[in-house]
Parts: structure tokens; sequence; C-alpha cells
């Protein structure tokens, strides 16, 4: 797909990863970018997206908008995480199909595989059993998309893709302590707890648990890749399978913000999945895509804008821009 002559709708586009998505379309000549924003476009209203189709008149729909958060914002959440996940991708996806898009690009969530999914997670292995307990219905409603685009496909010939990106982190994230995933609300603390001179900082359950992160920069490559060369909806990692757990994570960012007190883990609060570490060879057949950027340099790479740019972002939520 050619970006250069494409009308392109860029739901989330104001949001951590759909910044880094209109950068890389725009450096592949995109010059027709419609970014939605929440206080004009409620995406869970019917209405409102038959009302965006018609403003932004697009031939390619990339939909990043979505309503999430770390495991407490899952467990307060659940029901409106089910409703508004599904209703955006409901609506976007059937009244692109009326409106006449080219294509339709879907960004998944980890959180789809089941509980105890072997690792590395393999793309096949997604219907073998329920979701982790604290994000299943998040999980669910986005798997639920994948299944739309599949039937679009092959009713009505909707092209589409669908990518599974790992835990994200970098520059523009969400650091609100109750509604962020775990390497922001980790940097915020490390280092509110170092400026502080606090002796001690709190972790939520054991430590134990594993997870794989992705830089945001590596993960809007591969939903471009995916809009340039995919046409159907093959469910595609996007990772580094590289894993640590938690308790490490938390070591490794507290050494690089400056925090030399005691780590306390607190197993009432729950670990969420046991393991999460992808395998990401199918990206590397179909779009010829890796992750670029080492783990430790894209942690220091997002510390040093939160040290920058927390006073006015600390408690912003990126992720629901658009959405």
């Amino acid at each position: 797909m050619k970006f250069d002559t494409s009308r392109i709708l860029l739901t989330g586009g104001a949001g951590f990863l759909g910044r880094a998505v209109a950068e890389r379309l725009r450096a592949r000549g995109a010059r027709e970018i419609f970014i939605p924003r929440r206080k004009d476009y409620d995406l869970t209203h019917e209405a409102d997206v038959a009302r965006l189709y018609r403003d932004a008149n697009p031939d390619l729909v990339i939909h990043l908008a979505a309503e999430v958060g770390g495991i407490g914002a899952n467990q307060a959440n659940p029901g409106r995480y089910f409703f508004a996940n599904m209703a955006m991708a409901l609506h976007l996806i059937e009244l692109g199909r009326l409106h006449g898009i080219r294509k339709f690009v879907q960004a998944g969530t980890i959180c789809a595989y089941p509980k105890f999914t072997p690792v590395p997670f393999h793309e096949d292995r997604l219907w073998d059993g329920y979701p982790e307990e604290t994000n299943a219905p998040y999980g669910v409603a986005k798997k639920a998309a994948m299944v739309m685009l599949d039937g679009y496909r092959r009713q009505y010939g909707l092209a589409s893709s669908y990518l599974l990106p790992v835990n994200l982190y970098g520059p523009w994230d969400n650091f609100d302590l109750t509604t962020s995933h775990v390497i922001p609300a980790l940097i915020r603390k490390c280092i509110e707890a170092a400026e502080s001179g606090a002796d001690h900082m709190t972790c939520w359950g054991t430590g134990s648990a594993s997870r794989e992160f992705l830089y945001v920069e590596d993960a809007a490559e591969g939903l471009v890749r995916a809009a340039e060369v995919m046409d159907e909806p093959t469910p595609i990692n996007l990772g580094t399978g590289m894993e640590i757990t938690i308790k490490d994570l938390v070591t490794l960012i507290a050494r690089l913000c400056g925090f030399t007190g005691e780590i306390r883990w607190d197993a009432t609060k729950p670990d969420g999945q046991p393991r999460r570490c992808l395998d990401t060879e199918r990206a590397a057949k179909l779009l010829d895509w890796r992750a670029q950027v080492g783990f430790e340099e894209g942690l220091t790479r997002t510390i040093e804008w939160y040290r920058g740019n927390r006073g006015h972002r600390a408690n912003h939520d990126p992720s629901r821009a658009g959405g």
C-alpha cells in the first residue's frame, strides 16, 4: 500500500504508540493523516464513527485507540474495558466496510493469549485456553476484532492485518500510577523515591512473573510494515524474544533511576499472567521486521524523557486519546 497517495485514519494517533506510528507514516511519504480526538469523536458510539468516516474519508484505517491499563485498572474496569474496546472495533470495521476503505490495520494485545501459554508464545496458541483472569475482558475484546476481520475478509474481501505487540514502553507513555503499565509506573516510583530519600519502595506481587517489553518505535515500525504488505489478519507477534522477571526489572530500573533503597513486595497483590515471551519469527518472515532497540538503551531513553517532561505528562493517559 502506498502511503503518499492514501488518506489515512489513525485512531489513537495523538497517544503513546500513535505518535510513533504517525512519524513512521510521514517518513514514508504520507501527507493525509486524520487523527481523531476523543472530545470530537467517541468511537464507542456508532453515530460518531459514521461522522468520523464522513470527515476523514479514509482509504486506510490504522486502529490503535484503546481503553487499557495495568492490573489494578483492569480489575477495576472489566466491563468498561470489554465494552469500549469491542464497541470501537465493531463500529470502525463495519462502517469502514460500508465506506469502502481499502485496508484495516488492528493493534491487538498480548493479553489475548491463554493464561498458561507455553513460552515462547506462538500465534498458533491463541485459542488454546482462556486469558489470565485480571485482563481477560480486554484481551477477549481485542481477539474478537481479529475474528471479525477474518470474517469480513472472507465474506466482503476487506483487506486487513492484525498485530500482537508485547508490552510497550518509551517516551510519551502514560505515567499515571493508577492506570499505567509496569515500566512507566516503576520509573515514576523509583525517581520519586530517590528524590524524596525514601529508604524503601513497595511493588505489587511477588516479582516472580516474567514479561517481555518492546520499545515503542520498534512497535510502530512493525505496524507500518503490516499496513504496507499484509492483506489478511494473520495474527503476528511483535516483540523482542527477551524475557525478564519483574524482580529483575525493578532492580534494573532502580539502578538506572538512582534509587538505592530497599525493594519490598506486596504478595497480597496479583502477579498477573505468570510468563510472557514471544516467538517473533512470523514477523521476521511476513514483515521482514525485527526489534532494533536494546532494552537498557530503551529504558535509558524513556527515563530521560520522563525526567524532562513529567511536569505536564505524569497524570495524562495517552492510551485513550482518540478512543
